[in-house]
């Protein structure tokens, strides 16, 4: 961790951004023989090895190395690179080495579909991509009508064939020039491509760092996808902070609990989907030791998921003597965020004893603002439900190629989440829904992702569990919709549970806390459950193989 002077340092530096962090710690004197960087084993390095570490000076080294190769096929300042791997290494790699020639690399998530990858691409106007073995092919036959440049993988990068750099490097980023674009986890079918620049990425870390940095943040392992921008700005963060940083590339819950076996972070870092997983893993056959806090970013995490995770590990607090103590359990920051915000907006703290649940995400980080707006942008009081909408220093100046969709999700002056929230009396903010997810039905609207939560608190044997509405063709009847349709809960429950009638009980639960019934209950298994390329369930998709599952037994 950073002494009191490198803090001060690091927030009395006016060149330090996004675009420059690794530039600048070589600036400040930081030694080159740091280890700073774990992989996963799945980035090919130019010597042609896999590394499981680089030190400060490797990670120089490799960074030139790319510049170079990217400079010798003509890549010039403000140029998109595309990149498509499964690899976060690899992401992260390009990411440095791209915008060091003040390009701007353009992440593609390697679980797209094939053709969305392409048109995606294609919209960024990209010059050129590296991609992995998995995805080259799809680009090869398209390489001309895409108007690449290139299209290789790691192997094409040598350390042997080392090209020069350009007379200017690193490149001098101004603070409004994007240096990533990533996308959104297109729920809704094309991704949307989200810039960040060279100060919006960086922002809300170096408020953080203003404040008390503890233990939790001595070892971090990062379970978010590498294509996302906030995987990258936790290693800036981490980078900054002189902190170790394990970059994992799967998000699966049972290769995120190996790779804590093996890293022993203090902080992990992923999406609600990882949490959940981890969660109803067991965890007494872990090494769930070394953990003192998870950060949980995009959709806000279940309260059942929370507890037991927050059951693991242990943190330091202040006690009534004033004493720092060390007591079992850590500590879970549920935040609500997207690829938009830059960061996680909303903030709310969990350890062993909270009580703040109930899809409640907190009030709005210091230097941000929040509201629950009406139709017309008028923001509502507390207790009624209404449009999410923030105002952010992080916010990304809007979408790449399309600024028609980034202005109609702008409404009195706030930049729409997508998502129904209320506020209480005391100023927290709830999270509903997602607008589309939402039910308007005969008994009532049903807020999915709520009804979701309440079923997962009240009743143990479930696993996991998804609400979707089934309507009449042509018939809209979600939030915006004004028709009406059945909801329908789909349940994952274990194995040993005893065969009864869901729906009854189901409904019982929902009755006693003034919930609207459902249409039925009915079992599924984790397979039927359609993930988006980021890991979110695509309720969209749910909704249509649910609908074609019930015309079928009709």
């Amino acid at each position: 961790m950073i002494s009191k002077e490198e803090r001060a340092q690091i927030l009395g530096d006016e060149r330090l951004g996004a675009g420059n962090v690794i530039h600048r710690l070589k600036a400040y004197g930081r030694s080159l023989d740091d280890q700073v960087l774990w992989t996963d084993g799945t980035w090919l390095a130019p010597d042609g090895t896999r590394p499981d570490v680089l030190t400060l000076g490797q990670l120089h080294e490799i960074v030139e190395i790319y510049a170079g190769w990217y400079h010798a096929q003509g890549v010039k300042p403000r140029d998109p690179v595309a990149v498509q791997t499964f690899s976060s290494t690899e992401f992260a790699i390009n990411f440095m080495a791209v915008q060091s020639l003040g390009a701007i690399p353009s992440f593609v998530n390697g679980n797209l579909k094939p053709e969305i990858a392409l048109e995606y691409v294609r919209r960024q106007g990209a010059v050129g991509i590296i991609t992995d073995e998995a995805h080259q092919e799809n680009f090869k036959q398209n390489y001309e009508r895409l108007g690449l440049r290139f299209c290789v993988t790691a192997s094409a990068i040598r350390a042997d064939d080392r090209q020069p750099l350009p007379k200017v490097f690193p490149y001098a980023h101004d603070k409004t020039d994007p240096i990533i674009i990533s996308h959104s986890s297109g729920t809704t079918g094309m991704p949307k491509a989200v810039p960040h620049t060279h100060e919006t990425l960086l922002y809300a870390q170096l408020h953080r760092l203003k404040l008390s940095v503890g233990t939790a943040m001595g070892r971090l392992l990062v379970a978010l996808p590498g294509s996302h921008n906030a995987a990258m700005s936790v290693l800036m963060f981490g980078l900054l902070l002189r902190s170790p940083v394990y970059l994992q590339s799967s998000q699966r819950g049972s290769d995120v609990l190996d790779a804590i076996d093996r890293f022993q972070p203090t902080t992990v870092f992923g999406f609600a989907g990882t949490y959940g997983e981890i969660a109803t893993s067991d965890l007494s056959q872990r090494k769930m030791g070394s953990i003192e806090a998870w950060y949980n970013t995009g959709d806000a995490a279940h309260e059942a998921h929370v507890r037991a995770l927050i059951a693991q590990g242990s943190y330091l607090t202040v006690g009534e003597d004033f004493k720092r103590h060390r007591i079992a359990g850590s500590v879970f920051t549920d935040g609500l965020g997207s690829s938009e915000t830059g960061y996680s907006i909303f903030h709310n703290g969990h350890k062993p004893g909270s009580a703040s649940y109930g899809r409640c995400i907190g009030k709005p980080m210091s230097f941000a603002e929040g509201a629950v707006l009406s139709e017309q942008g008028v923001p509502l009081p507390p207790g009624q439900v209404g449009r999410l909408g923030v105002k952010s220093p992080t916010l990304t100046p809007g979408y790449w190629n399309d600024s028609k969709t980034w202005h109609q999700l702008r409404l009195g002056g706030y930049w729409l989440t997508g998502d129904l929230s209320i506020q209480d009396e005391g100023g927290n903010f709830y999270h509903l829904d997602r607008a589309p997810d939402a039910i308007r039905t005969v008994n009532g609207i049903v807020f999915s992702t709520r009804t979701e939560e309440l079923l997962l608190r009240e009743l143990p044997e479930l696993a996991d569990c998804t609400v979707v509405a089934v309507a009449p063709d042509g018939v809209r009847a979600d939030w915006d919709g004004d028709g009406v349709a059945d909801a329908y809960v789909l349940l994952q429950v274990a194995a040993s549970a005893d065969e009864t009638d869901w729906t009854s009980v189901v409904n019982e639960v929902l009755d006693t806390h003034g919930f609207p019934q459902l249409t039925k209950a009915m079992r599924m298994d984790a397979s039927d459950v359609i993930k988006g390329a980021t890991g979110k369930v695509l309720k969209r998709e749910m909704r249509e193989k649910f609908r074609t599952r019930l015309l079928e037994q009709r």
